[in-house]
């Protein structure tokens, strides 16, 4: 696993293309998931999505994916769990103080940043972890998020649209 997870992180562009390619999908099959009802497929992706990226990335289902903003290294694959940027202890050579046969999660994740088109997202400071939303599926939520925005966005540009009504009424 940990091989295929660095091959993944050398790979971050590629990676990256294929998530926006699978997230535009997803996102275009919205209505048809919402007739099925999210919660009526949370098991069978969070299934999936835990194989999908158990292999790829070593992933921990945690429910709040950020391996766009990492490089496609997984944070909570770091033994301390960190989710903004390395400990003080990492060593000279990039490995790190509680596992020194592995790699720093957090200079894998730099190197892998630096390959995707969206690298700068890594300064992005990440919230704590919700751990009520461990195992259940990043990628439903994502989906929802997007969908909803989109929504949100239309609805105001349409009661923008109309004239005498501000899109607030």
């Amino acid at each position: 696993m940990y091989r295929v997870r660095l091959w993944s992180i050398r790979h971050a562009r590629l990676m990256e293309r294929l998530y926006d390619t699978f997230e535009g999908t997803l996102l275009r099959l919205d209505p048809l998931l919402r007739r099925i009802g999210y919660a009526r497929l949370e098991r069978p992706v969070a299934t999936v999505e835990r194989g999908v990226k158990g292999f790829l990335f070593d992933c921990r289902m945690c429910g709040q994916c950020v391996l766009s903003s990492t490089g496609m290294s997984c944070p909570m694959n770091c033994p301390k769990t960190l989710r903004n940027g390395p400990c003080g202890g990492v060593r000279p050579n990039g490995h790190c103080e509680v596992r020194p046969e592995m790699r720093c999660v957090w200079v894998e994740a730099w190197r892998g940043a630096a390959l995707m088109n969206k690298g700068e997202a890594i300064m992005t400071v990440q919230g704590p972890v919700d751990h009520s939303l461990q195992g259940s599926s990043a990628w439903l939520r994502r989906i929802r998020e997007l969908a909803d925005a989109r929504a949100a966005g239309r609805a105001g540009d349409d009661a923008a649209a109309v004239p005498g009504r501000s899109p607030a009424s």
